[in-house]
């Protein structure tokens, strides 16, 4: 380490001037290093504070060392899954044509993945997770409110992943063995679909029970074997078409005038909130970064490349499985389980095995482990907290989610993404416009600071993340018998906000907390 970062004076209520405590004990320097990277001397954070464990505190500098192709490669294990190849086949089946769906979910990408890049500087910088990053906005207890939310959705969607994940394997070895759908039913469904929901959860949390080293090796090598097995079936159903077939040439039920853009607008906003969840607690991932180059490279590679890519192959695959089958397949796993080759089988069986859990445990079981720990770090570590996130996940039974498009794409990711887009205008307001990207890294863990408040809650980002929350999220509605929500939506006046619910969240947030937190900044500079 070659500089120091001083601190700031504490801001105004925060306690005596020159004590990060407020026992009046002198502020510990942190060490900076030429790349910028931020970490504490040992023995700054007490070792019985409560708000700290191992898992919660700054990654050492020695230890960041992912790579741009690690972040590349961790994107592009997550963007090769089940759910993301049925999200082109969700928008054609609301009537878009080909093009209309793979431009959709490309722009999404591109638009998220500018968030993404904001809140992830912080981790290559300070070395710490999103809860942590939250602190330094809804203060230390604050911190917990996007911390559960984020967790909350963590925990629905490695359910619902997991049970997907779970349904692939029952038909592929199904139609290895056979009379696996035969079976006798539990529970409304064959024991044998239970075995393999159950066996791949277990499988999923062994991994990330080994910590994030394995998840960065697993990553590694995830990866191109997913994409060789995209393209593996790709050429497959290419061969047996002779060619792909007509589904390309398939004009837009909706084209591109009036019919279109009512339909556009909440499908971006649902794609944004696919990976919303990502733009918040990105930092537990780039913690680890060796650089900002590192993360801003690799996921710039990694996401809307991979994604678009992706959403381009289930297209062209299910355009060959309609000339081939009559019809179009969009599921994977059931083309796959329509050949009669035992090798390309078990092929395939391994492929989604390594899709899903590639990611369902860098996606949905990371976050919330971190998220559970940051709530009680005396009681729950990075472990208990990803085996809390997998009972969860299981015991809420979010697969009911995808029981359709409308509920899919519009109700659970519209809402998801209304409330999660709010949590990141805070985010990105405190850490760019109002911190300037300077935190105290040691105030982050210690009550009586900078960033504890007003008994560790900061009034201005809960109201800032109210106001923003009702407005994206309080016109939600549903078609009769489509969904949860009155036809005329729960606040009916908010209604025509719903179809933009991230973007609203975002904007109204980022503005609102700028405007309450200036005054404060202007009175802290000058006392």
């Amino acid at each position: 380490m070659t500089a120091t970062a001083q601190p700031a004076g504490p801001e105004p209520g925060s306690g005596p001037a020159g004590s990060g405590s407020g026992s009046g004990e002198p502020i510990a320097t942190a060490r900076t290093d030429p790349q910028g990277r931020v970490e504490l001397p040992p023995g700054v954070v007490p070792d019985d504070s409560r708000f700290a464990n191992t898992d919660l505190l700054p990654v050492p500098v020695a230890r960041r060392r992912w790579t741009t192709y690690n972040f590349a490669a961790l994107w592009v294990g997550m963007a090769h899954n089940i759910p993301s190849w049925l999200l082109a086949s969700g928008l054609v089946t609301l009537g878009m044509d080909w093009k209309q769906a793979v431009l959709t979910i490309a722009l999404a990408n591109v638009i998220v993945l500018f968030p993404m890049l904001l809140t992830g500087h912080a981790g290559p910088k300070y070395g710490i997770p999103f809860p942590v990053l939250a602190r330094a906005s809804f203060g230390l207890r604050g911190a917990n409110l996007p911390a559960l939310i984020r967790a909350a959705v963590a925990c629905a969607w490695f359910g619902i992943q997991t049970w997907i994940g779970g349904q692939g394997i029952f038909v592929l070895l199904g139609k290895i063995f056979g009379g696996w759908a035969e079976a006798s039913k539990v529970g409304g469904q064959p024991w044998t679909l239970w075995l393999c929901f159950v066996l791949f959860w277990a499988l999923e949390l062994a991994i990330i029970y080994r910590g994030m080293d394995t998840l960065r090796r697993f990553e590694n090598w995830a990866a191109p074997f997913v994409i060789v097995g995209a393209l593996v079936l790709l050429g497959w159903i290419t061969v047996k078409a002779g060619g792909l077939g007509p589904l390309l040439d398939q004009p837009s039920e909706l084209g591109w005038g009036a019919d279109f853009w009512p339909v556009f607008f909440p499908s971006l906003m649902g794609m944004i909130a696919f990976w919303a969840t990502l733009s918040l607690n990105i930092p537990d991932f780039t913690r680890f970064g060796a650089g900002q180059r590192a993360q801003i490279w690799g996921q710039s590679l990694g996401l809307p490349t991979t994604m678009t890519l992706f959403a381009l192959l289930s297209v062209f695959v299910t355009s060959g499985s309609q000339a081939v089958y009559g019809a179009a397949v969009w599921d994977p796993v059931e083309l796959a389980a329509k050949t009669d080759n035992v090798f390309g089988l078990l092929f395939a069986l391994v492929t989604v095995l390594i899709a899903t859990i590639s990611v369902n445990i860098a996606a949905n079981v990371v976050s919330p482990a971190y998220d559970l720990a940051n709530l009680a770090p005396k009681l729950i570590n990075f472990r208990t907290g990803a085996l809390i996130t997998g009972v969860v996940g299981v015991v809420i039974m979010p697969w009911k989610l995808t029981a359709t498009p409308e509920l899919y794409i519009f109700t659970w990711l519209g809402l998801v993404g209304g409330l999660l887009g709010t949590v990141a205008g805070i985010l990105i307001a405190d850490y760019w416009i109002i911190r300037r990207t300077v935190l105290d890294l040691a105030d982050l863990y210690r009550p009586g600071g900078r960033y504890w408040y007003r008994n560790g809650w900061n009034p201005r980002a809960v109201l800032a993340f109210a106001v923003g929350g009702v407005l994206a999220v309080g016109g939600s509605h549903s078609a009769p018998g489509k969904g949860p929500f009155p036809e005329d939506g729960l606040i009916p006046f908010l209604k025509p906000l719903a179809d933009y619910g991230w973007a609203v969240g975002l904007v109204v947030s980022l503005v609102l907390y700028v405007a309450l937190m200036l005054p404060r900044q202007a009175g802290r500079a000058a006392v």
